[in-house]
């Protein structure tokens, strides 16, 4: 800082000292107060640049944890609806298994065997129903006719890998082979038999696809409980990078601003001692 010579009135050294101090200052305190009013460090890329590179990724970064965390959960509620209609299903064959089983001993008439006939075929009808029903945006999760359900694919993580849901088979009953409009009959103790071996084959067939539900959303709760720690810790270290200190910021705010006041005294004190070279003229 250059110093002042009091006998050169010309050049008041001394104010453009105080002046040029009083700027950076008021410079300083407009940063802080700016700060303090937005709650972010970097109000402007001069602020800090190459932390604003830094902390702009890891922005994307954390919005795109957001996004995938978002897509697990709904991938989750696919699931629970297909495992919805999978156990409806598995209970209605059950129900069928035991029909058939007491079709099987021959102390059921003709009467009785037909009772039971309508009775399967009513439960093979509210098969076909709930797989009609077991839907998601007007796709068919547990197959459609026999047809195999459709392959879906789930987002998994930030990067935009997927993992695939598909059950690989209907589950109509035509296609688990227990519709009993087809060759399938309880009219004798032999046909109720083999109907009983096809229902339990069914059964298998069920379970196994609920298996199959069940470890993909084990997988996924996994997933999600990795991402949300992942997008915690991102977000935590983009709010240290751009989020300002309040506390911090209020101390400075408070520093800047007495030091803005005295020096604006000091460039007062300044413009006015030139004055004393006057007295050199009484």
């Amino acid at each position: 800082m250059p110093t002042s010579d009091l006998t050169r009135i010309a050049g008041n050294i001394s104010a453009l000292n105080a002046l040029n101090s009083l700027m950076d200052i008021s410079a300083k305190l407009s940063v802080a107060q700016t700060r303090l009013a937005t709650g972010r460090r970097i109000n402007s890329a001069a602020d800090d640049p190459a932390g604003l590179t830094i902390a702009t990724k890891l922005d994307a970064r954390s919005q795109g944890l957001k996004t995938a965390l978002d897509a697990l959960g709904d991938a989750k509620n696919v699931l629970s609806i297909a495992e919805g209609g999978l156990r409806k299903i598995n209970d209605i064959l059950v129900k069928m298994r035991n029909k058939a089983e007491a079709a099987v001993s021959d102390v059921m008439g003709d009467e009785e065997r037909n009772a039971i006939y309508n009775d399967i075929a009513g439960f093979a009808a509210e098969i076909d129903d709930i797989v009609r029903d077991t839907t998601f945006n007007g796709t068919s999760l547990i197959g459609s006719g026999s047809a195999a359900s459709t392959a879906l694919n789930f987002l998994a993580n930030a990067d935009g890998d997927t993992i695939q849901f598909s059950l690989g088979t209907s589950h109509t009953a035509a296609a688990l082979g227990v519709d009993i409009s087809g060759s399938a009959t309880v009219g004798s103790s032999g046909s109720a038999a083999a109907y009983l071996a096809l229902v339990e084959a069914a059964i298998t067939t069920v379970s196994r696809s609920l298996g199959t539900v069940g470890s993909l959303s084990a997988r996924i709760d996994f997933k999600v409980e990795n991402l949300t720690v992942g997008q915690a810790n991102t977000e935590a270290t983009f709010n240290r990078i751009m989020n300002a200190n309040m506390a911090e910021e209020q101390v400075n705010a408070t520093k800047y601003a007495i030091l803005q006041q005295t020096a604006t005294a000091m460039l007062a004190q300044a413009n006015a001692q030139p004055q004393f070279v006057l007295s050199l003229f009484r």
